[in-house]
């Protein structure tokens, strides 16, 4: 059975290049078909199967200062790594003569990727990968069994080959192609557990009952709160079962991560290839100069508008807010490498706020573009974190069931990411993937997810080039704790009213306070 993210039964590559040379190449054509050919005989060979690898075909001619070639090849030796490979020794050929390699043309490029039957882009989708970087163009033949023809933009020079932006274009395609074959699911899911029925005290949305009873009020940004004493405080008593009755049992040491996350990270965090819609921006000025933003300040104090337009031409983006708490940790490790006998370590994070733009999926407290989460985060041999992750969903068990005493259900789900990154076998033997937890809202009928356990795998570590001693694979695992989550799924079933709470919940949050009145 063919597996997710397998290379393409076939691929065929035919580049056209002109090397551009410091003086004529007259006079050592002879010398330069010993050379041809033996590149066709072994340099455009070497790593490849008996039979295979790439050619340059017998048409190459001098012209004056130029060497014009034509190489033809398969995916064990793509052609654009054969012109790399023939570039440098050519040059070490013409050196003698004292000829040197001015730069690398690209006349035309064209890949062919022999799918399966069955993997097609419909007309839409393949509309939109007319516009992918570096692409003149792709088409898809039906009648050839899905064949793609992928003609590379002739701006691609030699630095992008060295970038390997080919490789990385077939990469994104197979991805893409990938997504089609999950028919657009972010995630595959299977239930592993339901609690018992619990009786329901509230059939209204929570968030519209605290606005009624200011216990909140819609702030100034949008998703986002200003919260009143008493739901703090609720905040807080989740925070502190959360902290004694999970994070301080299984040894977890408290660390701050930083809030603002530069572009490196995501790079490294594999969230750079997907997080634009969503992430919060920053930007920093481009001088602190005084004049430099007069004629801003002056706008300001004329028309009393802030002159948004003026400022952007101003600014330069450095990254963004906190989107997944835990990748700016990775900073702390990255290029370390750890003794064995220090695993497994378990640290949490609890400063301050999450940023995503929700876009129209906006919806009360459990649904915001600012959020307050308590991020867990653990490392280890591989055993290590896969052990970890039951004992978190044992005190999650007890802490739902025994303390807050909701309806909830437990889930397996392989998130997309692991699909993409070639790791779908891991979450089919439930070793890496993640654990959701969600519970039923009584107001809408509609289950909330509001908790998981996630075993990453080595995709951190190996992202932040942290290593362990031994030589065995560093994994670690994180579970995401949003305060807002908790809070609106226990006061969608439990109420606002305290004396309808479970008594241990009750008495760790205390009396609610009353300060604010209006009139």
């Amino acid at each position: 059975m063919k597996k997710q993210n397998e290379t393409p039964r076939g691929m065929t590559f035919r580049l056209k290049a002109n090397l551009n040379c410091s003086s004529s190449l007259s006079g050592t054509e002879s010398e330069i078909k010993v050379f041809v050919d033996a590149c066709n005989t072994d340099l455009l060979k070497r790593g490849a199967p008996q039979g295979c690898g790439a050619n340059i075909l017998p048409q190459w001619q001098v012209s004056d200062e130029n060497f014009e070639m034509e190489i033809d090849s398969d995916r064990f030796v793509r052609a654009h790594d054969a012109l790399l490979r023939f570039n440098k020794e050519f040059s070490k050929v013409i050196g003698k003569h004292h000829i040197g390699i001015r730069g690398v043309e690209l006349e035309d490029y064209k890949i062919t990727l022999e799918w399966s039957d069955e993997d097609w882009f419909k007309n839409e989708q393949l509309a939109k990968l007319q516009k992918l970087p570096f692409v003149k163009s792709i088409t898809q033949s039906k009648k050839e069994g899905g064949k793609m023809l992928l003609e590379l933009d002739l701006d691609i020079d030699e630095s992008a080959l060295y970038k390997r932006i080919p490789d990385r274009l077939i990469r994104l395609l197979e991805d893409k192609r990938d997504a089609v074959r999950w028919k657009g699911k972010s995630e595959h899911w299977e239930l592993l557990f339901e609690s018992d029925k619990k009786p329901f005290h509230f059939d209204k949305d929570p968030t519209e009952e605290m606005l009624k009873r200011d216990w909140l009020r819609h702030a100034a940004g949008r998703g986002q709160y200003i919260y009143g004493p008493q739901i703090t405080k609720i905040f807080r008593a989740l925070e502190k079962i959360l902290l004694d009755e999970l994070c301080t049992p299984l040894g977890y040491n408290e660390m701050i991560f930083p809030k603002f996350v530069a572009w490196d990270v995501w790079k490294r965090s594999g969230h750079a290839k997907g997080i634009y819609p969503e992430a919060y921006y920053v930007c920093t000025p481009k001088t602190r100069d005084p004049e430099y933003w007069e004629d801003v300040m002056d706008y300001f104090k004329v028309t009393n508008e802030v002159p948004v337009d003026m400022i952007m031409g101003k600014i330069e983006n450095v990254g963004g807010m906190c989107y997944a708490q835990c990748p700016p940790f990775w900073v702390f490790l990255q290029g370390k490498i750890l003794p064995d006998e220090i695993l497994p370590i378990m640290v949490y994070d609890r400063s301050g706020t999450s940023h995503r733009y929700e876009s129209g999926g906006l919806h009360g407290i459990e649904r915001l573009d600012e959020f307050h989460r308590v991020e867990i985060l653990w490392m280890g041999t591989k055993q290590q974190v896969i052990d970890h992750a039951k004992l978190l969903q044992e005190q999650y068990r007890h802490i739902f069931n025994d303390i807050l005493d909701i309806e909830w259900r437990e889930a397996w789900v392989t998130p997309w990411f692991m699909a993409q990154e070639g790791k779908a076998g891991l979450a089919e033997l439930k070793e890496a993937g993640t654990i959701d937890y969600e519970a039923v809202l009584p107001y809408s009928g509609k289950w909330l997810e509001f908790q998981n356990v996630s075993v990453n795998g080595d995709k951190y570590p190996t992202g932040f080039s942290v290593k362990l001693q031994s030589g065995e694979d560093l994994w670690s695992g994180c579970s995401g704790v949003g305060l807002e989550r908790w809070a609106a799924v226990f006061l969608a079933q439990k109420g606002l009213d305290a004396d309808k709470w479970p008594e241990k919940f009750r008495s760790i949050v205390g009396e609610l306070p009353e300060v604010f009145r209006f009139l």
